[in-house]
């Protein structure tokens, strides 16, 4: 009867070890980045213009939050240190999240951007499909550029806005541009393996890419991804505006987040900022990405 007891205690303890590291390893996944914090330095590059901007830029880089409505709980901005000390005003990129991954998950990517110039927008929410909470975060920052203690006083350059989103938020790159309020105030757009179209409209996360007004950057991977070089053909070929898209092999969904972040960088460079360094990336008698070894069934196509 004791050896029972002393089988059973020790099964007992054995259990609720296995319970502990279940639930210490489901911590680590939820609270884990999804975006390596020395990605700029172990992503491979394949041209001279990629690699210039996969690396950091020259600002030192801050962020504050703010409070957001229900399951977006916060509003993030990283921004360029100088942005306190100049009366400059600073291009601005939200970032729409996929999902159930928020914005404190993507903390070096937003870090990277910023230190290239650029104010950077996320929040937290969930399910960003409809660009709802891409809305929101702009209207939050535009509120701050009107507040005289915000740090964003007058610093918001309202003329030169970006979106950029991954998986449903890639989807939400089309919503927000198209579908919310302040969608005309966008100027340039990159959507990262967005949900293939017809599998987006089974499932309810809806968009319509020939509604785009703005130049669009889409990138995806070759395999393991939500959406094929196909599909990616397909949207480029309905959006109005400007686009270039590209597939990139050995790469799956999940590190197009952060792999293709040089051109991403450039593209944001060129279409707010005017660098014509960058513009060379993707436009002129040979635009670098064309040529590009790392990505395949490339497309420059500015209507």
């Amino acid at each position: 009867m004791k050896i029972a007891v002393k089988v059973l205690k020790m099964i007992g303890i054995a259990v609720l070890v296995i319970i502990v590291l279940l639930a210490i390893l489901i911590f680590r996944i939820f609270t884990a980045p999804m975006v390596p914090k020395n990605y700029t330095k172990t992503v491979e590059t394949g041209g001279e213009i990629e690699a210039a901007y996969m690396a950091a830029g020259q600002y030192w880089v801050k962020h504050i939050e703010a409070e957001a409505p229900g399951d977006w709980k916060k509003f993030v901005a990283y921004y360029p240190a100088d942005l306190e000390e100049t009366e400059s005003t600073f291009p601005v990129v939200v970032f729409v999240n996929g999902t159930g991954v928020g914005a404190s998950k993507y903390q070096a990517l937003f870090q990277h951007l910023a230190s290239w110039g650029f104010i950077v927008l996320g929040n937290e929410d969930p399910s960003t499909c409809t660009g709802a909470s891409a809305e929101a975060t702009l209207v939050w920052l535009l509120e701050q550029n009107n507040e005289l203690d915000s740090v964003f006083y007058q610093k918001v350059d309202t003329e030169h806005i970006g979106i950029s989103g991954h998986s449903q938020g890639g989807v939400a790159v089309f919503n927000a541009v198209s579908e919310q309020p302040h969608g005309e105030l966008y100027t340039c757009a990159v959507s990262l393996s967005p949900t293939e179209w017809a599998l987006a409209m089974a499932i309810g996360l809806d968009y319509d890419p020939s509604k785009m007004t703005t130049p669009t950057l889409i990138l995806a991977a070759a395999e393991n991804d939500v959406i094929t070089p196909d599909g990616v053909k397909g949207l480029a070929e309905v959006i109005p505006a400007g686009t270039v898209r590209a597939s990139r092999p050995g790469m799956d969904h999940g590190k197009m987040l952060y792999s293709a972040d040089g051109y991403v960088t450039a593209w944001f460079m060129w279409q707010l900022q005017g660098d014509q360094n960058a513009a060379k990336a993707f436009a002129g008698e040979s635009p670098e990405i064309l040529n590009n070894a790392m990505y395949q069934d490339v497309a420059v196509d500015f209507k």
